[in-house]
């Protein structure tokens, strides 16, 4: 016998249905009604943020962590625009949420309406896929469909538009199949072509100089996938380097680590790139941060590409063998077919010689400014004291970001969380409370500039509400960090609107908002600060004051290619003793940056 149910009882009944028992979210008008069915129903936890952004972000930030799809939902009008960072930032960094936003009543959709705005429109390209349900008779299979695009192939946001009377309406509920498919044409390719397995052990055992280079679809394809990354490298020697997103999937405290590549990745990392005879691109893309100046990346070597989003596939580098399937997948194959069929590397102990003469370069060492503290000893100080916690760690956008994925080494899958693609400024801190939420037991913590922090501080009040225990380590340095850097080592010292003349007493403030807090404001204070930090029960903020015009070095400046660093020694009173860079003609990467 079929029930009737209204249309905000079915969200929610099909939400159970798909296992879902969190959601992030703000009410208003045009969701009232699953705000009102939420009241009366016992079976999913509801997390109030006090900003859609917010919302979105800490959706993410839980997703990332736990492997799960976040779920939001917002109102009409603006409260979906507010959520349209978060979305676009959940696309670029293949992120699966489902972001139910409400709209005005189907009767009312083009009057200009009072909040109405064109969701379908806004997120269609920064969402995988969305909808706006006419019909309720519609509404649970469409539901269904939305968790499984947002979840299978490269992840991604979904956004569900629901028209207040499609929430309201009452009707027979029928039970959707999770087997059905509204979209037919959507199969993501799984499993690679045992062909294609075979010709890329043939390149990696042939190889003088490989160099594996992975990002963050390892981590996306879940822990099996870091494992079996990790028994790859381990039978074949090869060394491994990471895009942003991919740090954690194989362990920095490994020998065969060469750190982070790209525009601020190790010396070691860019040039064993670039001298490669082979790449193998494990779910990573190519970005622009990576490659830098397109026409000199890696110019030796043959590149092999592993990724399950076959438009990624010879978008920006050609590739000479491409693979498309889950990366996971491919590499459990690779290291079966390794084992069965008894592959032998070349001997490449000359490239690991090589490599050692690069890492010589100590390219991460710095030089200490008076009795500063240096935000690189106050994230490596950080790491000490807490990497036999295995904290999962957040950041927000700009030097400290670089700083913390260069100083704090993640040996674990889906323990740091930041925004790469879209480097969104306020990412950091919400994207936190999801993790701790979803981790209630782990020690969770994001690294922040005082900049970045302000983009989204009113969450300070969410932590309070729900008791979360995350800790908050702010780098204040007073400037916009790494728009600072960049005005003053290729603007020629122009700092147009980048250091803070105003800034809150962040101690006072989180006091404010029923926090525990600090400052440190010495070098000598560092141990301590931390200790207590990390001793002390509930939120703490700590307000660590750093140098002000450290440089996150190494840096490859825009238009120039991967082994054209700027190192510390390239530097004398924040000016570049080499020659400044000019753009290549050919294509190359946006300069835009914030943080």
């Amino acid at each position: 016998m079929c029930r009737q149910l209204s249309g905000a009882a079915i969200v929610l009944e099909t939400l159970k249905d798909m296992g879902v028992d969190l959601i992030f979210g703000y009410p208003g008008g045009a969701v009232l009604p699953i705000y009102d069915a939420l009241y009366q129903d016992e079976g999913i936890r509801h997390i109030l943020a006090r900003q859609e952004g917010g919302a979105v972000h800490a959706a993410e930030g839980y997703a990332r962590s736990t492997g799960k799809p976040g779920v939001v939902i917002v109102t009409s009008g603006p409260g979906a625009t507010n959520a349209v960072t978060g979305i676009a930032d959940a696309m670029l960094d293949s992120i699966p949420l489902v972001v139910f936003s409400g709209q005005v009543a189907t009767n009312l959709i083009g009057t200009d309406a009072f909040q109405e705005a064109d969701t379908i429109g806004i997120t269609r390209h920064c969402t995988k896929h969305n909808y706006l349900v006419r019909d309720p008779k519609d509404l649970a299979q469409t539901i269904v469909e939305a968790f499984h695009l947002a979840t299978s192939g490269r992840p991604g946001p979904v956004v569900i538009d629901l028209p207040k009377n499609v929430q309201t309406a009452v009707i027979d509920y029928i039970k959707p199949d999770p087997n059905k498919r509204m979209h037919r044409g959507y199969r993501p390719r799984v499993k690679a072509d045992p062909v294609e397995i075979t010709n890329a052990l043939d390149m990696i055992a042939k190889a003088k100089r490989p160099v594996f280079y992975t990002g963050g679809g390892v981590i996306n394809s879940g822990p099996d996938a870091s494992k079996a990354l990790r028994e790859l490298a381990d039978l074949t020697g090869v060394p491994v380097t990471s895009t942003l997103m991919g740090l954690g999937a194989f362990p920095a405290s490994s020998q065969q680590w060469l750190g982070m590549l790209g525009m601020h990745g190790t010396y070691e990392a860019n040039f064993a790139m670039h001298d490669a005879d082979l790449v193998v691109a494990l779910g990573s893309r190519f970005d622009d941060r990576v490659t830098c100046r397109v026409d000199s990346f890696s110019p030796h070597s043959k590149k092999i590409h592993v990724d399950i989003d076959r438009s990624s596939i010879n978008r920006i580098i050609h590739v000479d063998l491409p693979i498309v399937g889950d990366v996971g997948s491919v590499m459990q194959d690779m290291v079966a077919l390794w084992k069965e069929k008894h592959y032998q590397m070349q001997d490449i102990s000359a490239w690991w010689v090589q490599i050692d003469e690069w890492r010589a370069k100590q390219c991460l060492n710095f030089t200490k400014q008076g009795n500063e503290i240096m935000p690189q000893q106050a994230i490596r100080s950080l790491w000490e004291a807490t990497k036999g916690k295995n904290p999962i760690v957040s950041t927000e956008v700009g030097q400290h970001q670089m700083w913390t994925a260069q100083y704090f080494g993640f040996d674990s899958p889906n323990h740091f969380l930041t925004s790469g693609g879209l480097g969104t400024m306020g990412y950091g801190f919400p994207s936190i409370i999801g993790a701790q939420v979803g981790n209630p037991d782990s020690l969770c913590m994001t690294i922040a500039g005082e900049a970045s922090f302000q983009m989204n501080i009113q969450e300070m009040a969410t932590v309070a509400q729900y008791r979360l225990p995350v800790k908050i380590f702010i780098l204040n340095n007073r400037f916009m960090g790494m728009v600072r850097q960049w005005q003053d080592l290729l603007y020629d010292h122009r700092r147009s609107q980048s250091y803070s003349e105003a800034l809150p007493d962040f101690v006072a403030l989180a006091k404010a908002y029923g926090w525990n807090a600090l400052k440190i404001e010495k070098p000598s204070q560092l141990e301590d600060g931390i200790k207590t930090m990390l001793e002390t029960p509930g939120p703490v903020l700590v307000d660590c004051q750093v140098a002000q015009l450290a440089n996150c070095l190494p840096m490859v400046p825009p238009g120039a290619g991967q082994t054209e660093m700027i190192l510390e020694s390239d530097i004398t009173d924040n000016h570049v003793k080499k020659p400044e860079y000019t753009p290549s003609a050919a294509p190359s990467s946006a300069t835009t940056i914030r943080g």
